[in-house]
């Protein structure tokens, strides 16, 4: 019984030893892994030297130059139409051409009233010719009674003499008035002439020509259509629409913001997302006026468009180099710790983990200029920033390849 009890005593005590052994093993296996556990990775990228620029894209859209409905400024029907839509038409191009017969009467008669004038003329000088020659003839007589008087008083009856010069007067006043009815009809004809230019104008009408050149992008009438006067207040209908589509009028809004940075001859990047086109524009004009509704102000890049490629409608990616700077201190913009005083992580020379104030300049759209706190060649720490303590060690790591190429193209600009 006695030995029994021994041999529990001793498998308790052996059990107590093997636990005992168990546990300190496993302590002691934790104390080593936190004693050979590595420093924490972190993603770094070097401040470098560069051109940074501050860039707005904003979304704009292709309108046509010039775009207008093309009416008839007199009423008729249409003879002949000869465009349809989406032809291209030269300036002064016939359009169309309109049936307007109370029109050639009238140009008929503004004709005929100019010939009648004209011959009426030709009457009223004759008649100034005639008159003439009588006063000739009157005041010669008139003359050789007066001298004859003269010399010999007494000779020519007074009643004669006074008769002649009544004569005399009297046909001087014939020739006046034939050549004042001469000046009238002379003025007539001017009326005359007036007339039938405006007649002949509005003749001219019936053919509808094009104001520009340009696409046409609608018709509204066909063959035998009435059209209108255009001239005719609310019964107005035009017959094509034209759209100058050479050069295009590229329309963005600017927001009130950048406002002051935009200016004629502004420099933009220009990315069409329908065609995949991407080229440099110049910014010709904007409207000086910020609107209520949107705080914008619209702003126009002329784009040349000779071959028609690019469409009104079509929309567009527009980026203006707002300010740039060369040989800036640039560091990736997701390396900033944003606040009421901005900072950055970056790692010292020891791998330690060190928060520096910094003031910032130029913002770019992945980028930062930092206009002081930093000196080139200080390695910043991008992502995780929130888990990080100064003080604490870590594992610098470059950043991606993506990242490298990125400040290595910015690194190329600055040169």
């Amino acid at each position: 019984m006695r030995s029994k009890r021994l041999i529990l005593v001793f498998i308790c005590i052996l059990t107590a030893c093997v636990v005992g052994y168990v546990v300190h093993r496993h302590h002691g296996s934790e104390d080593a892994a936190e004693v050979t556990a590595p420093p924490p990775s972190v993603a770094v990228a070097t401040a470098h030297s560069g051109s940074i620029a501050n860039q707005l894209t904003v979304a704009g859209i292709f309108q046509a130059f010039q775009e207008i409905d093309v009416h008839g400024k007199v009423s008729g029907y249409i003879r002949h139409i000869y465009v349809d839509i989406g032809d291209r038409v030269r300036r002064g191009q016939t359009l169309a051409v309109l049936e307007v017969p109370e029109l050639q009467a009238e140009v008929a008669g503004a004709q005929a009233g100019v010939s009648q004038t004209q011959q009426n003329i030709i009457r009223l000088q004759s008649e100034v010719t005639r008159a003439q020659a009588g006063y000739a003839a009157v005041h010669a007589n008139y003359v050789r009674l007066k001298q004859a008087s003269d010399q010999q008083p007494g000779l020519v009856a007074a009643q004669e003499l006074d008769d002649a010069l009544a004569k005399d007067q009297s046909a001087a006043s014939q020739v006046d008035a034939a050549k004042s009815a001469v000046a009238a009809a002379q003025g007539q004809l001017g009326v005359s002439r007036a007339e039938d230019l405006r007649v002949s104008s509005m003749a001219q009408y019936a053919t509808i020509t094009a104001p520009y050149s340009g696409v046409v992008t609608m018709r509204y009438a066909d063959t035998g259509s009435l059209i209108p006067a255009g001239t005719a207040e609310g019964l107005s209908q035009a017959v094509v629409r034209l759209a100058q589509s050479d050069v295009l009028r590229l329309r963005m809004p600017v927001p009130e913001r950048d406002v002051p940075l935009v200016h004629v001859g502004s420099v933009v990047t220009v990315h069409v997302q329908a065609t995949g086109q991407q080229f440099p524009g110049t910014v010709v004009r904007f409207t000086r006026d910020v609107s209520n509704a949107t705080r914008t102000m619209m702003t126009e890049v002329d784009v040349a468009n000779p071959t028609l490629t690019l469409t009104p409608g079509m929309y567009a990616d527009v980026t203006f180099n707002l300010k740039q700077k060369n040989n800036a201190l640039i560091i990736p913009a997701s390396a900033v710790i944003q606040g009421d005083t901005p900072s950055v992580m970056l790692v010292d020379a020891n791998n330690q983990v060190q928060k520096r104030p910094v003031d910032l300049g130029i913002a770019g759209a992945n980028q930062q200029e930092i206009a002081s706190g930093l000196q080139p060649g200080d390695r910043v720490i991008i992502g995780g920033l929130s888990t990080l303590q100064p003080g604490e060690k870590v594992t610098p790591q470059e950043a991606s390849d993506s990242l490298t190429e990125f400040q290595s193209a910015n690194q190329k600009g600055g040169k």
